[in-house]
């Protein structure tokens, strides 16, 4: 490899390899660019080895726990059921390694060339890719930023020790007897649950009035009764102000409505949001590409910078900070640099929390439906009348369409209860396409599945409901 000025020339340097950064550069590499990707860390992001991926292994194990302990029910008894945390742990490694080691597989099987390292622009069109070993210098036609974010650092709760970020909270040695939470969002809540889920005490701090704030209460008020049969002690309007360090545990001072309360717990959780890798040695203040005041930036509606040339996804630009919206704006803007007129739309951009019950919601609530002025109209199912719900014991949830009542068209759903992350996808695809309550409700759904209720619900929307009475 060439070291020192010489420059080396690539079509598309994509700066992140997460799940923004390796699907625009095989979305590019398929048409006909010449990609080098880099990451400092290990290929697949946050998101693969210390996010999405390990964060849904710990909380499958813990509902596997949670359901070996509470299968009297249903006729079958567990005795002595235990958890060898160590191998749960190893477990959830085992399968960030498969997941990372497919990227590596794909980025290779792309011939997209990578670099273990960082990057540093030195001028619009070069930057000087390097590592402890290597310092090349490559010139490049196009670039997308994808460096992703990283927690939030509270200053009266500055990470280390036992004052821990959700990296170090998946990837504790043991399971600890307890722990403050520190933001009732969904990273806070799933982990927290988690948690509670294998015995750890565990006690939330939630600024808003209730848990899941970016989800309605109808929603929300089912994790929270849950949260409370683990015995999670939740303390909404509360405010975090200080807190007392020993070598064994952190006592947390807080206010709730102006009275001051105190918690001691072996670790603190602090998840009050993530901030944009768009700081640091990256350089991008020598190119002066315009960003907002919070270190995001700005982008068109095909990822573009203030420099035509330069193209930002995921984390680092205005937007939910989910995966998948990092990998639909990776497609976008690679595509756009290869000419075509492909931009961004998100109305149909699905979100998910794995609590239990999940929560999942696409398009728009009723809330946001009669806040526009629409005139809605609402189905509602519950899980409780679905047969295949009843069967598999999960007879917890509902779920909820929000319509045009003027021209039946699906604005949006909503659904709490267990799968809620796969069932959306079938009301995204219902948004995206801009169907209406009837193509649902004609559609036909196989008997007995969860699925049923999609159609139920429309169903119910249109005033002819079949397995519930009408109104």
């Amino acid at each position: 490899m060439v070291v020192g000025d010489a420059s080396l020339d690539i079509d598309l340097l994509v700066i992140g390899a997460g799940p923004g950064g390796y699907v625009a550069a095989i979305r590019a590499a398929q048409l006909g660019q010449s990609v080098l990707i880099v990451d400092k860390s290990d290929w697949g992001g946050v998101c693969l080895n210390r996010g999405c991926i390990p964060s849904k292994a710990l909380i499958s194990a813990a509902h596997t726990y949670e359901h070996a302990q509470h299968a009297d029910s249903i006729g079958i008894s567990v005795e002595n059921v235990k958890v060898d945390f160590a191998k749960v742990q190893a477990w959830k490694n085992s399968i960030v390694a498969k997941q990372t080691g497919g990227v590596s597989a794909l980025l290779k099987g792309n011939k997209i060339q990578t670099f273990q390292g960082e990057v540093m622009f030195i001028n619009e069109h070069e930057a000087r890719v390097f590592n402890d070993a290597e310092a090349p210098r490559y010139r490049f036609k196009h670039c997308i930023i994808a460096t992703g974010s990283r927690p939030i650092e509270l200053k009266a709760f500055p990470y280390g020790g036992r004052i821990i970020s959700s990296t170090e909270a998946l990837n504790l040695p043991e399971i600890p007897k307890s722990m403050v939470v520190i933001g009732g969002g969904y990273i806070g809540i799933e982990l927290g649950q988690t948690y509670a889920k294998f015995g750890t005490k565990v006690t939330v701090l939630e600024g808003s009035d209730h848990v899941l704030p970016g989800f309605e209460k109808e929603l929300t008020k089912l994790v929270a009764r849950n949260l409370e049969k683990v015995g999670v002690e939740v303390h909404t309007e509360a405010l975090a102000q200080s807190c007392t360090k020993t070598d064994n545990d952190v006592t947390v001072t807080f206010t709730v409505k102006g009275e001051e309360k105190q918690v001691t717990a072996d670790y603190v959780l602090v998840t009050v949001g993530r901030r944009p890798n768009t700081d640091g040695e990256l350089g991008l203040d020598l190119i002066n590409l315009k960003m907002t005041d919070r270190g995001l930036i700005e982008v068109d509606n095909q990822g573009r910078t203030s420099i035509p040339h330069i193209f930002a996804i995921g984390d680092v630009v205005p937007g939910l900070s989910l995966a998948h919206k990092a990998s639909y704006e990776a497609k976008v803007a690679a595509e756009a640099i290869a000419g075509h007129s492909s931009i961004v739309d998100y109305k149909a951009m699905p979100a998910v929390v794995f609590s239990d019950p999940e929560i999942a919601g696409v398009g728009l609530s009723e809330t946001e439906a009669k806040a526009q002025g629409i005139n809605v109209t609402i189905g509602k199912f519950p899980y409780a009348a679905n047969g295949r719900a009843n069967s598999l014991n999960a007879g917890q949830g509902f779920v909820k369409l929000v319509g045009d009542k003027e021209t039946g068209q699906l604005l949006g759903g909503q659904i709490v209860g267990p799968e809620a992350s796969n069932l959306i996808g079938e009301l995204a695809l219902a948004v995206e396409m801009g169907a209406n309550l009837e193509d649902i409700a004609l559609t036909i759904h196989a008997h007995p599945t969860l699925t049923e209720m999609i159609m139920d619900a429309a169903e119910g929307a249109l005033g002819h409901p079949i397995h519930q009475l009408g109104k």
